[in-house]
């Protein structure tokens, strides 16, 4: 067993699993990969090491200083661990119906919470942060939106580990929330192998998935527009709450604890297996379960887990 020097050096190289028995077709296989394996507990760890040491050696980002992030939970708990191991103070624009877990581990490392109206979900949260931001220039805003460390970090890792570990990968299925997993990873198999075909999964317009968005709501990541990623995507599905904790039922009965975007991805790859003849589908696992007890989304009456849906983000 290896000894690392710093837990920022665990971020990466997480495990990939096989769970075809929940695939609709017996000729697709379909692998998931433990984003939950990381020690943030999400995928997002890769992108705010990836944002920060970007921003570390082109100079914006000196000891000592302040950064602020929009984010529902995620990037904003990789953003903590990161600031909080280098030394950085971190302010995150977060909205107010979040599960309470990510906001207790956000507290744990240390990060300061500024709160945007949960009504608005995480397009709310980037208006305001874009807003104090305006206010206090001083402080450094990474922005995982427009931020090309996001997808890049995806394009050198994720991507990679992906082909190392299953290089007969037929088909790559997201979320579509930052798009930097479905940017760097897909161009990464689609350099290593153009048939690969990469899959979007978004909700319908309107409705609260996990921290996916649906590009017709009105806020387009910039990254998704700088690198093309209109032209990259092969297809797009559209799963909704209710679709997305089925899923994530069925991946912990296979023994998989995922969050809800996991099961959103899950069910966007069951709908891939059943539209091909065979193949390889891989998604990613962006986070694991456990942040997520608090939501009732396992052990609820499933209504009543849809319903509460529209009010919390469960992302």
């Amino acid at each position: 067993m290896a000894l690392f020097r710093s837990v920022l050096d665990l971020i990466g190289n997480t495990p990939m699993v096989e769970v075809s028995e929940l695939s609709p077709n017996p000729q697709v296989r379909i692998v998931v990969k433990l984003e939950g394996q990381n020690p943030g507990g999400s995928v997002k760890d890769r992108i705010a090491l990836a944002m920060v040491e970007d921003a570390e050696k082109d100079g914006r980002l000196a000891p000592g200083d302040t950064l602020i992030e929009p984010s529902s939970g995620n990037t904003g708990i990789g953003l903590a661990l990161v600031a909080r191991v280098k030394g950085y103070h971190l302010k995150v624009v977060l909205p107010g119906n979040v599960s309470v877990e990510r906001r207790q581990l956000l507290e744990v490392w240390g990060a300061e919470i500024i709160e945007s109206p949960g009504s608005e979900g995480s397009n709310g949260a980037v208006r305001m942060a874009n807003r104090i931001h305006d206010e206090h220039p001083e402080w450094v805003y990474l922005y995982q939106y427009a931020n090309r460390a996001n997808a890049n970090a995806h394009y050198e890792g994720t991507g990679p580990e992906i082909w190392r570990d299953c290089p007969e990968v037929t088909h790559f299925v997201a979320g579509l929330g930052t798009s930097g997993t479905l940017l760097g990873v897909g161009r990464f198999l689609k350099e290593r192998n153009p048939d690969v075909r990469v899959w979007a999964v978004e909700p319908p317009a309107g409705e609260m998935v996990d921290g996916l968005r649906n590009l017709d709501d009105g806020y387009i990541p910039p990254i998704f527009t700088d690198l093309n990623g209109a032209d990259l995507l092969d297809r797009k599905t559209m799963i909704g709450p209710r679709e997305s904790i089925e899923w994530t039922r069925r991946l912990a009965e296979a023994g998989v604890f995922a969050g809800i975007s996991s099961g959103a991805a899950m069910a966007g790859a069951a709908r891939c297996a059943s539209s091909i003849e065979r193949g390889v589908v891989a998604i990613v696992a962006a986070d694991g379960g456990w942040k997520y007890l608090s939501t009732g989304a396992w052990t609820d009456d499933l209504d009543v887990v849809v319903e509460r849906a529209k009010r919390t983000i469960y992302f």
